[in-house]
């Protein structure tokens, strides 16, 4: 099958003042008119009022702490831009090795594909961040860029498990199952009911399902996994990446083009299975236990192992072997017909991960500018026989641990996230394999707690 590149549609009826490059780190949506709809705010119980989640539940967050490192380009207004962003007064040298950050200890480190930010969870449950913050995706009271690993305001009275971070906003998630949102909101990717444009203070989602154990978040849309297994999203529905069955659509004029964004957190209920016919097959009974999110598109697996993708489908990301943009998650049939069970997903800004019961990595998309694209899961034979433990994604370089190695790969342009020594890893960190994660263009792993 053909893996010829498709490039994201343009968003034709919306005027800017430049062209829409999907490369482009800068968001280019309107906020035109389509945010002027009644919003029915959802009656919140008190977080204080609110149990705890099972314990048994909380010790599946609590990773093995450890010290930060980092590589990469550390100019965080740089990130991802062509071109220098105004205000830029110190660009600093990109890290072609590991430097140690911090000689703080953390239980988890957090950034994006799109991101140009990052979060820490350290020992006391406090969430801190850092980098890039016009859009308040930091979640303090000015906009400025913050260079250090700072406390999120409004959230030191509570106990963070896990967050996710966006292009542009970042999402907290408590031991009590809530979840606070922070950063650019116009297309509603805040989840607080509205689409205020920028939500500079930690602010609880318009939420009173069931307790939430998983938030993620792509570039402008944001997804969660409650307790019970229902996979909620919100935010930018543009290629169908909120898996509502549409992609939202609506003529304001006869000649301009907006979207009607989804504002507060909507149960996904449909999950179908496919011919390549075109055939389509209502599937039942669907209970989603991991999920991860790209850039556009989204992966995920229920609780028989199955596997499902929907969203932006260009250069094979969503396993289909084809292009089309999926409006509602699809079983991946790959993994189905050969009765193989998938462990865990993984998204990067145009391709998927995917690990399987006999150990296998599948990669599916492309995370490189050029060449072949693969068009439905297949295996990264160099990786045969590893035990991996971890992994890092972002635009085109990818992070792995696997047994007592840091292995680490990706197109240019690289900006040092890839670590020119590599070898030198095992000095830093000691035998035990540690843990990575990727932003856009900076690569981070935290070692084991006997790390000096």
């Amino acid at each position: 099958m053909s893996s010829k590149r498709k490039s994201e549609p343009t968003k034709k009826s919306v005027k800017r003042n430049k062209s829409k490059v999907e490369d482009d780190y800068e968001s280019d949506l309107s906020d035109d008119g389509q945010n002027n709809a009644i919003v029915t705010e959802v009656l919140l119980q008190p977080h204080e009022e609110m149990e705890m989640l099972p314990e048994p539940l909380l010790k599946t967050f609590d990773k093995e702490p450890g010290r930060l490192l980092i590589a990469g380009m550390v100019t965080w207004d740089m990130t991802g831009r062509k071109t220098s962003a105004k205000g830029v007064m110190k660009i600093r040298p990109n890290l072609y090795t590991f430097h140690r950050f911090t000689t703080d200890m953390y239980r988890s480190a957090v950034s994006g594909c799109s991101s140009a930010h990052s979060v820490l969870i350290n020992m006391n449950r406090k969430a801190l961040a850092f980098g890039r913050n016009q859009h308040g995706q930091l979640g303090q009271s000015d906009l400025a860029t913050i260079e250090k690993p700072t406390l999120v305001a409004g959230l030191e009275e509570f106990n963070i498990i896990q967050a996710a971070c966006g292009r542009n906003h970042t999402l907290f998630l408590t031991d009590t199952g809530c979840v606070y949102a922070c950063g650019d909101n116009k297309s509603g990717q805040c989840g607080v009911g509205n689409t205020q444009p920028i939500i500079s203070k930690a602010t609880r989602l318009n939420y009173s399902g069931p307790p939430i154990i998983k938030v993620g978040c792509g570039a402008d849309f944001s997804m969660i996994l409650d307790i019970k297994g229902n996979l909620y999203s919100f935010g930018l529905p543009e290629y169908g990446q909120l898996g509502h069955n549409t992609d939202g659509k609506y003529f304001l004029t006869s000649t301009k083009m907006s979207f009607h964004f989804e504002t507060s957190p909507k149960q996904i209920v449909l999950y179908v299975e496919k011919t390549k016919e075109g055939h389509v097959t209502p599937m039942e009974d669907i209970r989603i236990v991991d999920f991860a999110c790209g850039n556009n598109h989204s992966v995920a697996i229920d609780s028989k192992n199955r596997a499902f993708s929907w969203g932006f489908g260009g250069i094979g990301r969503l396993g289909h072997a084809e292009q089309k943009d999926e409006m509602v998650p699809r079983l991946i049939k790959f993994f189905d017909v050969q009765n193989r069970k998938v462990l865990r997903v993984y998204c990067g800004y145009s391709y998927s991960l995917a690990t399987t019961d006999i150990g296998t990595l599948f990669l599916f998309g492309q995370n490189k500018k050029t060449g072949e694209a693969n068009m439905y899961p297949k295996p990264v034979q160099d990786l045969a026989g590893w035990n991996i433990t971890s992994i890092g994604t972002s635009n085109t370089s990818i992070v792995i641990s696997a047994d007592d190695s840091l292995i680490a790969w990706g197109a240019s342009p690289t900006y040092g996230e890839l670590v020119r020594y590599l070898g030198l890893v095992h000095k830093l960190l000691g035998p035990n394999p540690p843990t990575g994660f990727c932003g856009w263009t900076v690569f981070s792993v935290w070692s084991d707690k006997n790390t000096g």
